[in-house]
């Protein structure tokens, strides 16, 4: 099974374009495209039945203490737990590649509609639906795919895992609302193979090799 995408290349950086937040000298961060990469993908076995789609960073701090915080860096040291991204299930095997900003153009305070999306897939919640809690101007359920935006003085560069799944089912087994923790646990005993891409990502310019 193959999976690429032309706008990235496989553990090289993911554009700003398709990044939620952005580095800015002044401010630290600011919005930026959050448009949905390029993904293609080719090879299947032959039993497939439908496709599954799952982005995320297993680089999210652990804890926030030091996050976006002046004076201070979140430590390479930290705990690192995955903060999914993109969840998208009951995309058709025989279906064109999906196009760069096809899914996702432009930041949507409050988060897309779903789960029902483009396709006739369906949309997982990503894990800004957690983030953005208690943030007036921005809370609400975030579904489909939304960029990067590691803090802006963390001391690492974040990666980000884009995993295609052949399932022998046309139709992912979850219901209503759902998680990529939902769809990993459901998917179990229906995956036939799967491939993954990676990209990279930081708005800390410390964290960029000399």
């Amino acid at each position: 099974m193959k999976l690429w995408s032309d706008t990235f290349s496989d553990g090289q950086n993911i554009p700003d374009r398709c990044a939620l937040g952005r580095h800015h000298p002044e401010k630290h961060i600011v919005r930026s495209g959050n448009r949905n990469p390029h993904v293609g993908w080719g090879e299947m076995p032959i039993a497939t039945q439908s496709l599954v789609l799952i982005a995320h960073d297993p680089d999210c701090p652990s804890a926030p203490d030091d996050v976006n915080q002046s004076g201070r860096e979140v430590p390479a040291s930290l705990l690192r737990i995955d903060f999914f991204h993109w969840v998208l299930v009951d995309l058709a095997p025989g279906s064109d590649p999906i196009s760069e900003g096809e899914f996702t153009n432009g930041v949507t305070p409050k988060g897309k509609p779903g789960p029902d999306g483009p396709r006739s897939t369906r949309s997982g919640l990503n894990d800004y639906t957690g983030w953005f809690k208690g943030d007036p101007a921005m809370e609400g359920q975030y579904f489909g795919y939304d960029g990067p935006c590691p803090p802006w003085n963390d001391s690492i560069i974040h990666r980000y895992h884009f995993t295609m799944y052949a399932l022998d089912v046309t139709r992912c087994p979850v219901e209503g609302t759902f998680t990529g923790h939902d769809v990993r646990k459901a998917i179990q005993g229906h995956v036939l193979e799967q491939a993954t891409i990676t990209a990279t990502y930081t708005i800390n310019p410390r964290a960029i090799p000399k």
